[in-house]
């Protein structure tokens, strides 16, 4: 990551594949410019799982912020 917006294109392939897809489906809402709350609304879970689907996926495609993963979310087509 550079500045916190720059993703490294080889990084979100490699990234979409390690996602399961309710990981994907819970980074591209968090791209929507959304809450946690209205995310789990829209899933209908808890915020507490959004945020434990978030802090894995974060994990997994190695971003530490929202705004990264955010800018990952964009390059990777996930959106």
């Amino acid at each position: 990551m550079t500045n916190g917006t720059m993703v490294e294109p080889g990084r979100t392939a490699a990234g979409v594949q390690m996602l399961t897809p309710r990981e994907r489906v819970v980074l591209a809402e968090l791209a929507e410019d959304v809450t946690l709350e209205e995310i789990a609304s829209r899933l209908w879970v808890s915020r507490n799982t959004v945020k434990s689907q978030l802090r894995t996926a974060y994990r997994k495609i190695g971003v530490s912020t929202r705004a990264e993963a955010v800018a990952w979310v964009e390059a990777s087509g996930l959106r």
